[in-house]
């Protein structure tokens, strides 16, 4: 099925972006990627600040929406943090090049167009926060610097972005278990004893 010209000129814009950065992408290449002349380009996507902007906050609102849904309800702070892992993990594997924007070129938006997509940042961060602080709070959770220890734990699921293949020696969901329960041990909480674990019947 044809693609959507958006959506051409949108997966043009994350391969480039991916692959030579922002300022690196001109806008006659994003137009040859697209199959579009540069005029015909202006029409579907704005100006390039407005594509990479609607890029961020697309990846971004997925990964929050997502993680959202996951945790609700969940009460057992061990559980719900190694179910933000296990999704922030599985995203940057299967969303490797529109996470690898997120996280890399966020400084190059203005001032104006960078608070909407750091309000979203912060707002999914904010559910780590919870569940680290909730662990902390009921001693599940071993840290004497919690906001240091989740901006650690995100930098390394973050990773998973640059390296994963799906022909590596993991499959992703056996990667995202592994992730869950490094995790756990940076926290000082045993994988084991954990609520996860305890459904895998560890």
């Amino acid at each position: 099925m044809a693609l959507d010209t958006r959506e051409r000129v949108r997966r043009a814009a994350v391969k480039l972006f991916a692959a030579k950065g922002f300022h690196g992408t001109g806008i006659r290449e994003l137009a040859q990627e697209s199959r579009l002349s540069t005029a015909s380009l202006y029409h579907y996507m704005g100006s390039k600040e407005d594509l990479l902007a609607d890029i961020m906050r697309t990846c971004l609102r997925t990964l929050l929406d997502s993680a959202a849904a996951a945790v609700e309800g969940v009460t057992d702070p061990a559980r719900r943090l190694t179910t933000l892992v296990k999704l922030h993990v599985k995203t940057h594997a299967r969303m490797p090049k529109e996470t690898w924007i997120v996280d890399n070129e966020i400084h190059v938006l203005t001032p104006a167009m960078r608070r909407s997509v750091v309000s979203l940042r912060d707002e999914y961060e904010r559910l780590w926060d919870d569940a680290v602080s909730a662990g902390v709070a009921r001693g599940v959770f071993d840290t004497a610097h919690p906001g240091v220890t989740r901006i650690a734990l995100l930098e390394m699921c973050n990773g998973v972005a640059r390296w994963y293949s799906p022909r590596g020696s993991l499959s992703l969901d056996d990667l995202a278990e592994h992730y869950a329960d490094m995790a756990l041990r940076a926290l000082g909480a045993c994988p084991c004893g954990s609520a996860e674990g305890q459904s895998r019947g560890e």
